[in-house]
């Protein structure tokens, strides 16, 4: 999901602001969301950059709102692909994902509202895995470990 280009709503005609990677990702930390609406909403953060009208560097506050709204179309698109995923998938796992649920990792696991919001798309319980930053290497850790149980990987 990347953020740096933004344009936001409020001043969509005045302020489209360049910012960096590094600033992105401190964004998404800070005031990332994938809801409009939170329980536990985080404080607005200011963020500097470059004016793409004017070419000066500036700073404005932006919200989990605005956050939202600009990472939505991606977040729709994560939404399609689980989607499309869940059409095609064995019915011996669909049971299973149907008791147990969806566990979602990786960073953007941890972006807030992601999985109310995955499980109001889909209908299923959406989880963040537990250390969801370590959980994809360790199951890949553990898969190759035990190859003979997994064949079906290294196709």
């Amino acid at each position: 999901m990347s953020l740096q280009q933004i344009s936001w709503k409020p001043y969509a005609d005045t302020i489209v602001l360049l910012i960096g990677e590094r600033t992105a990702e401190q964004i998404k930390i800070h005031v990332g969301a994938a809801m409009k609406d939170l329980d536990n909403p985080p404080d607005d953060m200011p963020v500097n950059g470059r004016d793409l009208v004017t070419g000066i560097p500036k700073q404005i506050m932006v919200s989990y709102q605005e956050i939202a709204e600009a990472l939505d179309k991606s977040i729709f698109k994560i939404e399609e692909a689980i989607l499309k995923a869940l059409e095609t998938t064995p019915p011996e796992l669909a049971a299973d994902i149907y008791k147990r649920g969806l566990y979602i990792t990786g960073g953007g696991s941890l972006l807030r509202g992601l999985d109310k919001r995955l499980s109001q798309k889909i209908k299923l319980q959406v989880h963040v895995a537990e250390d969801p930053l370590k959980s994809v290497v360790r199951g890949t850790g553990i898969a190759l470990k035990n190859y003979s149980n997994f064949p079906f990987i290294m196709r």
